[in-house]
C-alpha cells in the first residue's frame, strides 16, 4: 500500500516538497493530497509590488506553475480548501472547501505544514474601510489594483517601510501617485541600523516621497461613502484615497497551536535540520511559518523570505520521500530597491550583537560602484560590524546605486564560512573598471575593519 502525503500550503515551501517528494517516489508509492485556500499555487509574492507598480506586466507572470501543472505530475492539489484543524493523534486533517462549504477529514502518514506568513494588521478604528489593502497574496494585488483603478484620487498612505512598505512606495510613485510613507521609528527600514535607514529616507524624500518618522497610525478615517480619506496619527491627518499597509508579518501557526505542536519565541513552529518539527517523526514545516538557526548569533529567527520557502520545500521534499538533506540555518541575507537606490543587508545589526551579548567594533565606508574614473561609477555606502576580540565577521549593510546591493552576497558567503574581516581582505574577487574600483567597496570596509580590531586589541 503506498503511504498518503498531506501539504497544508499550495506556494513555495509546500509545493517545492510536494514536487521533490514525487521526483524520489512515483504515484503508486506515495499519493500526495495539498491543500490551499487561495485561487493561486507557487507564486511570487515577492513580486507583487513590481506587478503593482507595472514593472511586470501581468498577474500570471508571477505564477510559477500552476494547480493544473501541478496535477500533470499526480500531486492532488485542491484549491480554495483550507485546513482547519490537524489532529496529530488521529494523524488526520479537516478540511472546508470555502466553494461549496463541504467539510472533510483526510488521513496522512506524512504532514507537511507550509502555512506561510500573515501581514499585521493592528485593529485600529477604519482599518477595514475600502481602500485599505494588505500585500500578501496574488489576491491582495488583484483587490489593491481594482482599487487603483476604481479611484480618482491620486494620494496614497503606506504604512510601515519595511521591504514591503518601500516597495509599494515606489510602486505607488510609478503608478503617478503622492505618496506619503509612515513608520514609527527612527528611520525606515528598521533592518538596518539607524545611521543607514538614515541614507534611505533621504533617498526617499528627494524621490518625492513624503517620509514621516516616529509616526503610528491611530485610525483611518473615513468619508460619507465609507471610503478611507486620511490616516491620522497622534500628530496629524495625512489625506489618502488608497492606504496601504507594510507593517511586516508574522508566521501563520493558529493550526499549528491549536494541534499542540512546538512555536518558538517568535510564534514560528521550531524544526531540527531535516525541518521535521520537533518530537514529531512524521511531521515536516517549512517556509514563512517557521523560525530558523542563525549561524551567525546561533539562536532562532524569524526571516520569512522565499529563498528560504523554497530550499526548505527542497529539504523536506527529499526526506519525505526517502532520501535525506538539511537546512543548517541562515545569516539573514535581505536586498530590495526603492527606485535606483539599493538596499541590502546580511548578518548581525549592532542591535542584534548587543543582544547576543557580542562585543563589536563597526566601520562604515564611502566607495563608488566602478571605478572613479568609469562612466556611471555611483556613490556606495558600506557599514561592516566585527567581532572585536576574534574579528569574526558580524554583518554588514549597503545603500547604494547600480550594483550595491547585490555586493552583499561577498559578506553573506564570509558569514557562512565564518571568515574574519582580516581573512577578507585577501579575497580574490573579480576587477574590472566597469565593475568594481581595484579595491571592492567590501574590501575597503573589510581592511578598516580589520585595523580597527587590532586598534580595539
Amino acid at each position: 500500500m503506498s503511504e498518503r502525503l498531506v501539504v497544508i500550503g499550495g506556494d513555495a515551501a509546500g509545493m517545492s516538497a510536494a514536487s521533490q517528494a514525487r521526483r524520489l517516489k512515483g504515484p503508486g508509492e506515495l499519493e500526495i493530497v495539498a491543500f490551499e485556500r487561495g485561487h493561486f499555487s507557487s507564486y511570487s509574492a515577492c513580486g507583487i509590488p513590481y506587478w503593482v507598480g507595472g514593472d511586470v506586466g501581468t498577474r500570471d507572470e508571477l505564477i510559477a506553475r500552476s494547480p493544473e501543472e501541478h496535477r500533470e505530475r499526480a500531486i492532488g492539489l485542491r484549491m480554495r480548501t483550507e485546513v482547519t484543524e490537524v489532529d496529530v493523534p488521529g494523524q488526520r486533517v479537516l478540511a472546508r472547501d470555502l466553494e461549496a462549504g463541504t467539510e472533510t477529514w483526510t488521513g496522512f502518514d506524512k504532514l507537511v505544514i507550509a502555512t506561510g506568513a500573515r501581514p499585521k494588521r493592528p485593529a485600529l478604528p477604519g482599518i477595514d474601510a475600502p481602500g485599505v489593502h494588505g500585500v500578501q497574496t496574488l489576491d491582495d494585488g488583484q483587490a489593491l489594483l481594482d482599487s487603483l483603478e476604481a479611484t480618482p484620487g491620486r494620494r496614497a498612505v503606506v504604512v510601515g517601510a519595511g521591504y514591503i512598505g518601500v516597495e509599494m512606495a515606489e510602486a505607488l510613485l510609478n503608478r503617478g501617485y503622492e505618496v506619503t510613507l509612515l513608520h514609527r521609528g527612527e528611520q525606515p527600514m528598521a533592518t538596518l541600523d539607524p545611521d543607514m535607514g538614515r541614507l534611505v529616507h533621504r533617498a526617499m524624500d528627494g524621490l518625492g516621497i513624503t517620509t514621516v518618522a516616529s509616526a503610528a497610525a491611530t485610525k483611518i478615517l473615513t468619508g460619507e461613502d465609507g471610503r478611507v480619506r486620511a490616516v491620522a496619527t497622534d500628530a496629524a491627518e495625512y489625506p489618502a484615497d488608497v492606504v496601504v499597509l507594510g507593517m511586516g508579518v508574522v508566521p501563520e501557526t493558529s493550526l499549528a497551536r491549536a494541534a499542540g505542536l512546538p512555536l518558538g519565541a517568535h510564534g514560528g513552529l521550531l524544526t531540527d535540520l531535516a525541518m521535521r518539527v520537533r518530537g514529531h517523526e512524521n511531521i515536516w514545516a517549512g517556509g514563512d511559518c517557521v523560525e530558523v538557526l542563525d549561524l551567525v548569533s546561533g539562536r532562532e529567527r524569524y526571516v520569512p523570505l522565499g529563498t528560504h520557502a523554497n530550499k526548505h520545500g527542497q529539504v523536506i521534499g527529499a526526506n519525505v520521500g526517502g532520501g535525506y538533506a538539511t537546512f543548517p540555518g541562515v545569516v539573514g541575507t535581505a536586498v530590495s530597491k526603492v527606485c535606483d537606490l539599493e538596499i541590502a543587508r546580511t548578518g548581525l545589526r549592532e542591535k542584534d550583537a548587543r543582544e547576543v551579548g557580542l562585543r563589536f567594533v563597526t566601520v562604515t565606508v564611502e566607495s563608488t560602484s566602478r571605478a572613479g574614473y568609469y562612466p556611471g561609477a555611483a556613490p556606495m555606502t558600506v557599514k561592516m560590524l566585527a567581532e572585536k576580540r576574534t574579528g569574526r565577521l558580524l554583518g554588514v549593510q549597503i545603500v547604494g546605486r547600480e550594483g550595491a546591493g547585490k555586493r552583499v552576497d561577498i559578506a553573506a558567503v564570509a558569514l557562512t564560512a565564518g571568515m574574519t574581516v582580516e581573512a577578507m581582505t585577501a579575497l580574490d574577487l573579480g576587477y574590472a573598471p566597469p565593475f568594481s574600483p581595484v579595491w571592492d567597496p567590501v574590501l575597503v570596509a573589510a581592511r578598516k575593519a580589520t585595523a580597527a580590531v587590532r586598534a580595539a586589541g
